[in-house]
């Protein structure tokens, strides 16, 4: 975990990138990512650990079912005082390009598991999206650093939380924070 610090904030958010299953080549998802296929051809296999988790079960309406231990322990504490999260484009949906009207709502349904403000990195412009339970997107076209800054206004003392693969411009072009470890 990095704590991020920008000059004049007022408040330091921390940034985690975690509970992100990569496959041993360093693949974040399976290749081929469609409507049947959200993770990509074979991508719900990296996943695995996760699934059975409560802590996923909880995610999706379910308080009782899933399993406890260590899986769930890691799962919980990469979704604990989450203020925002950043996605890269292909976790928000499976459409390319421009996009071609806004009836895509995302992979989740009607709410979404975020309940915070979520900022997709994407080239291509879009209208904000409110969905129920709290989640907001916001589609940021210009660059990582501008969806941390975004993020980091919104968070308060809770953290921002990195989902994006790797194709995503997850790194800042140019200096736009310094990150040192937290403890």
């Amino acid at each position: 975990m990095s704590r991020i610090y920008y000059p004049g904030a007022h408040h330091v958010a921390r940034l985690i990138v975690g509970n992100f299953s990569i496959s041993i080549d360093g693949f974040g998802a399976g290749p081929g990512q469609d409507l049947q296929n959200p993770l990509g051809v074979r991508g719900p296999e990296l996943f695995d650990w996760f699934f059975h988790t409560r802590t996923f079960h909880r995610m999706h309406g379910s308080e009782e079912e899933g399993e406890t231990g260590l899986d769930d322990d890691i799962a919980s504490r990469g979704f604990a005082n989450v203020g925002a999260w950043i996605l890269g484009r292909n976790m928000f949906g499976p459409v390319r390009g421009p996009w071609p009207d806004e009836t895509w709502k995302g992979w989740w349904g009607e709410e979404p598991p975020y309940h915070t403000p979520v900022f997709v990195l994407t080239h291509h412009p879009r209208s904000p999206l409110a969905m129920k339970g709290g989640t907001m997107f916001h589609f940021i076209t210009d660059g990582i650093e501008a969806a941390l800054a975004k993020a980091n206004e919104v968070a308060g003392t809770g953290n921002i939380c990195v989902r994006a693969s790797s194709t995503s411009s997850t790194r800042p072009s140019r200096p736009c924070c310094s990150a040192t470890a937290s403890t």
